[in-house]
């Protein structure tokens, strides 16, 4: 795994892209699966059936920070994994409903759709 710069989220390519890269502001449309690292337990994924690909605006704070920072960068087909620490995932508060725990480190698995 390798760090983030300025974050404590790492990230490793599972599978190279090409093309254009992922910048701030670009919306992107990606596949997205994350799992409780300490239970190993799966909250969700775009891949599950009655699912579709999310879309939403890279590095401005749409979505948690591990995420939002470990996406720059990737480009379209890329698949990438992040592991992303509480502090830069949802907190100590945790997401209940979805099974994540109060201080729950995240495991995502991320691949690039559509970058526009």
């Amino acid at each position: 795994m390798e760090a983030i710069p300025g974050y404590k989220t790492t990230r490793r390519t599972l599978k190279e892209g090409s093309g254009a890269s992922v910048v701030k502001g670009a919306t992107v449309t990606v596949h997205a699966t994350g799992i409780v690292k300490e239970t190993g337990k799966k909250f969700w994924s775009t891949k599950d059936p009655g699912q579709q690909p999310f879309t939403y605006q890279a590095g401005v704070g749409q979505v948690i920070t591990g995420w939002d920072q470990g996406l720059l960068g990737m480009k379209l087909g890329e698949e990438r994994e992040l592991l992303i620490p509480a502090d830069e995932g949802y907190g100590q508060k945790g997401f209940p409903a979805w099974g994540i725990p109060p201080g729950g480190s995240l495991n995502f698995t991320l691949e690039v759709l559509k970058i526009a």
